[in-house]
């Protein structure tokens, strides 16, 4: 089977596996914060002490809608927002401080969103020192946050590079202004390079640049020109992701037309033009979808093993709980997950009421801890060991899957092990699918997820 033919068999719906299983699959049942608790506490005792625990805390608010995105976000110009959300995530995590037995000891802060700069610099200051007073730090830390090069001043960096941030994330996506117009994010080229060059004149010593390919209008001459001009700034690691055509569940869109975007076989031709040029820049590919260059730490924790993927993306730190605070953002205590309300007000009403805000979960079987680790082996390495897994009870027409990949040179596998081939890293979604017990046969009829390419 020649590659377009294998691009327009897999280019099927399935999960992204930021968790497993995934959220649209969680069992949220009646008791599931009390189980929560229980199981924070369990999992804070277990690892606080050798490896500290994680936050994520979710900034919602936007000043304007750019159409691609698939966060949970809250479009407005009213910035007296700020105070009372801000006053809302500390209650909720009093709650969580009240569950710990001992101070808990920090490693990763991400400040996800949304735009967190959306949110003035002595708000964030605010937000942060409040955390930072309940908590030690551990010396091996990693503090990041993500900014549009729009509204990122440099009093943002300044303030929070001396609250211990040296990890910025910016949302570039692509650099042609009639890309830029259908997603409603007009961004000069000069905003970024004012962002970075600040960035690094204050400390930071990580950039990376979120990219996106086949978006409406792309073309590999504007993903050429993209990546020339991100190429001149050289940041430390790169994000280039897969748009994901959802408009069932993202009306921003329905503005343009399906025949605005690149087909299947030409939208993977952006990825690999934009790719091989990070590749003869000196980039290395780690993981699903992102790059790095070799002296940054992501490569490091790549060629060492020790390589983590979260809900917070690729870490360089693996902590077994991770608390996630303010909307929509999930937490991940090792047994089981919980992911808060999407609604502001709702989040706002309940945490105000002396509640934990979560309204989806689930806890793990063995069974599925031993699936996660499967998955989470494929996208972060390639590869995996079976181990405490046994492939000779997967259904049999995910073992007639499995055979077809490996006679497709899609992976290489034996009674030991499992290993991605290059060819087959275009399919590492599919891949991971056939471990997948919620996925039934080819499943791409259901409207719950993006197409793997």
């Amino acid at each position: 089977m020649d590659r377009t033919e294998l691009i327009k068999k897999y280019n099927v719906p399935v999960p992204r596996y930021t968790s497993y299983p995934t959220v649209p699959v969680w069992d949220y049942r009646h008791d599931h914060i009390d189980r929560w608790k229980a199981i924070v506490r369990r999992t804070f005792g277990e690892t606080n002490r050798e490896k500290g625990i994680s936050l994520y805390i979710h900034l919602p608010f936007c000043e304007s809608l750019c159409t691609y995105c698939g966060c949970t976000q809250m479009i407005t110009k009213n910035h007296e927002v700020e105070g009372r959300y801000i006053k809302s995530v500390l209650r909720e995590w009093s709650q969580y401080l009240k569950l710990f037995d001992g101070k808990p000891n920090i490693r990763q802060i991400h400040l996800g969103g949304g735009t967190p700069t959306f949110f003035s610099p002595e708000n964030l200051q605010r937000l942060i020192e409040s955390i930072l007073e309940t908590a030690g730090i551990c010396e091996e830390n990693e503090f990041s946050f993500e900014g549009h090069p729009n509204n990122t001043t440099r009093e943002h960096l300044a303030t929070l590079a001396g609250l211990g941030f040296s990890r910025l994330s910016l949302g570039v996506q692509d650099f042609d202004l009639k890309v830029q117009t259908a997603i409603n994010r007009i961004q000069p080229y000069q905003k970024v390079v004012d962002t970075t060059t600040r960035a690094r004149e204050l400390g930071y010593h990580s950039i990376n640049f979120d990219l996106i390919y086949g978006l409406p209008f792309q073309s590999v001459e504007v993903i050429t020109d993209t990546f020339t001009k991100v190429l001149a700034l050289k940041p430390e690691r790169i994000a280039f992701y897969s748009y994901a055509h959802v408009p069932w569940k993202r009306k921003g869109q329905r503005l343009y037309s399906h025949l605005d975007l690149p087909d299947n076989e030409y939208k993977r031709k952006l990825y690999e033009t934009g790719k091989d040029m990070l590749i003869r820049a000196g980039y290395s590919e780690i993981g699903m979808d992102h790059f790095a260059l070799p002296g940054d730490e992501m490569y490091r924790a790549h060629t060492q093993g020790r390589l983590h993927r979260n809900f917070m993306g690729y870490t360089v730190s693996h902590t077994d709980l991770l608390i996630g605070l303010g909307v929509s953002a999930i937490g991940d205590a090792r047994y089981a997950y919980a992911q808060n309300t999407k609604k502001v007000r709702e989040y706002e009403r309940l945490v105000n009421d002396g509640h934990m805000p979560i309204r989806n979960g689930h806890v793990l079987s063995p069974s599925e801890m031993q699936t996660r680790r499967i998955i989470q082996d494929i996208i972060i390495r390639g590869q995996t060991s079976w181990e405490d897994y046994d492939p000779d009870l997967l259904p049999d027409f995910k073992r007639t899957k499995l055979k077809e990949m490996s006679a497709e040179g899609l992976v290489v596998y034996d009674r030991e092990s499992l290993r991605v081939t290059e060819a087959g890293k275009a399919f590492v979604r599919n891949i991971c699918a056939v471990f997948d017990a919620y996925q039934k046969g080819d499943a791409g009829e259901e409207q719950r997820y993006s197409k793997a390419i």
